[in-house]
């Protein structure tokens, strides 16, 4: 394998759809409110592109150095495991991209906020460092919180929560409750991403100690588990729209929903590695195509 071949293998890119549906469920509830900015979205967009591809660089060297990515372990080939990357060239690059993602992060909030010295500055400088901080240690370091089950938690959070209701208040410099609901249908779509990937890396998860939730409460749960957040996403999302100027083309986001429904059906009938990766990529595509239906439906007709 070439050496950028193996780095484009290693940055992930199947994971940015969904890495950026959070920038704009975020951006699309900020312009039907009014309060739409391009420089946050486009400046939003390439931190959160930052971050995604740290994430992915830090989990394919996390998993390598503990264990999960191992010669039998079934799913798409790690750079650094299979040797087309070195530890260090993965060292170097991960502190390219946490810089990146940092230098990238400030000059967003700085455009939102105006100002260095001001409690709000401060406070998404803070929730910056954690989602980098979060990118490091899914699998990276002595105590990765990844190989305890608390994966979906912190995607719920960074990826719905700070994802979808901080680019809100970047871009409106206020907050409204209501937000909390088309954050958490995101997050749960997202959750519902690394669940699929979590029932793939089953088998080779539970031989290196990797204790998921799916390896805590086995694959008929998760399956179970995974419908449930599929379903919310959309109850969440339905809510929202009721509770505002409901017009019925907001309800165009339901448009997605036979694209959920195939999804649904193949985990059901998924039992092997070999069935469930195929999913990763049909669930984060069809978030985001969950997410430009809303946003067409609030802002578009």
């Amino acid at each position: 394998m070439s050496s950028t071949k193996a780095w484009i293998t290693a940055f992930r890119l199947r994971t940015l759809p969904l890495a950026f549906s959070s920038i704009l469920m975020g951006s699309f509830i900020a312009a039907y409110y009014g309060k739409f900015q391009w420089s946050i979205l486009l400046l939003a967009l390439l931190t959160t592109l930052f971050l995604q591809i740290l994430s992915n660089l830090a989990n394919d060297y996390g998993d390598s150095v503990n264990g999960a990515d191992h010669d039998g372990r079934q799913g798409p080939q790690r750079m650094v495991q299979s040797g087309a990357i070195s530890l260090n060239q993965m060292k170097i690059a991960i502190i390219i991209f946490t810089l990146l993602s940092l230098g990238s992060g400030i000059g967003l909030i700085y455009a939102s906020f105006g100002g260095l010295i001001q409690i709000r500055f401060l406070l998404f400088l803070l929730i910056g460092l954690g989602a980098i901080a979060a990118a490091l240690k899914y699998t990276m370091g002595s105590n990765p919180y990844g190989y305890k089950g608390l994966g979906d938690v912190f995607v719920l959070i960074f990826f719905g929560l700070a994802g979808v209701g901080g680019t809100y208040f970047l871009h409106a410099n206020d907050w409204d409750w209501r937000v909390l609901l088309p954050a958490l249908s995101v997050g749960f779509l997202s959750s519902g991403v690394l669940n699929v990937n979590n029932m793939r890396d089953i088998e080779s998860d539970r031989t290196a100690g990797k204790k998921t939730i799916v390896v805590k409460m086995g694959l008929k749960a998760a399956k179970v588990y995974h419908y449930v957040l599929i379903s919310f996403s959309f109850i969440f999302l339905l809510i929202f729209v009721l509770i505002n100027d409901f017009r019925l083309i907001h309800l165009l986001f339901i448009a997605s929903m036979p694209l959920f429904l195939s999804h649904i059906l193949s985990i059901k009938k998924a039992w092997v590695a070999d069935d469930f990766d195929p999913q990763l990529k049909k669930l984060a595509i069809s978030t985001l195509i969950f997410v430009l239906f809303m946003g067409a439906g609030l802002n578009m007709f």
